[in-house]
């Protein structure tokens, strides 16, 4: 298994992807620069978390034109898996990949901080390893991870099973206080309608490890080591 871990100026997460796909997954991970023009060959792609381009203009607005995204869009229209984390979601909605898109934060400040998830489906190369009944507890670190989208598109990633995370309490519970950020119906990360493009802001690569405060984050990648083999 091989993993492309594309890297924008401003990236600070692709380290902790690299690690994440080595220890979480034991695959082969390669970086990719954002100025390359063609992918490497590989089973997965992910496009990591940071402040691409210092998100000037708006998050990933800027990133979504560098020469490797034809490359990735390319990559997911082939079916193959592509996950984007934090900035990497952002980048994703620009690109089309995704539909919606991030607004600031509903407090307009900055968020750190450790929070549950609820799974919505296990039927994905992303979630097989996860349960329905059981959240899990992930790191967030964003000032724009505030999902946005208009009645219809929501109606329709609803109605599609498009929304694979929820921002939850302890108990699984989705409410205003266990929402960090003020995202439309709770919404955490969403899929593509074909189920192999994932985005989410959390960041699973964060929580690998029990001494990080959480492990959660490796049942991840051990669910898209679990597709690819």
């Amino acid at each position: 298994m091989k993993a492309a871990i594309v890297t924008f100026p401003g990236s600070n997460c692709d380290y902790d992807c690299f690690q994440a796909v080595s220890e979480g997954m034991g695959a082969e991970a390669r970086y990719v620069w954002h100025r390359e023009r063609e992918l490497p060959a590989c089973d997965l792609v992910i496009l990591p978390g940071g402040f691409s381009y210092g998100d000037y203009l708006r998050t990933g607005a800027i990133a979504r034109f560098s020469p490797i995204m034809q490359r990735v869009i390319e990559f997911a229209e082939r079916g193959k898996p592509v996950i984007g984390i934090c900035n990497g979601f952002q980048i994703l909605l620009e690109s089309g990949l995704l539909p919606g898109a991030m607004l600031v934060n509903r407090g307009l400040q900055f968020v750190c901080d450790t929070i549950y998830l609820k799974t919505e489906r296990t039927d994905l190369p992303f979630t097989a390893k996860l349960n329905k009944s059981k959240p899990i507890r992930i790191p967030i670190a964003h000032k724009e991870g505030n999902y946005y989208a208009d009645a219809a598109t929501l109606d329709q990633i609803e109605g599609n099973g498009q929304v694979v995370f929820r921002y939850c309490n302890a108990k699984g519970e989705t409410d205003e206080v266990s929402n960090p950020n003020g995202s439309l119906h709770s919404i955490a990360g969403i899929t593509n309608h074909q189920g192999n493009v994932l985005g989410m802001m959390p960041h699973p690569e964060r929580a690998m490890d029990r001494l990080l405060g959480s492990a959660d984050g490796r049942l991840i990648f051990e669910s898209i080591a679990h597709f690819l083999k």
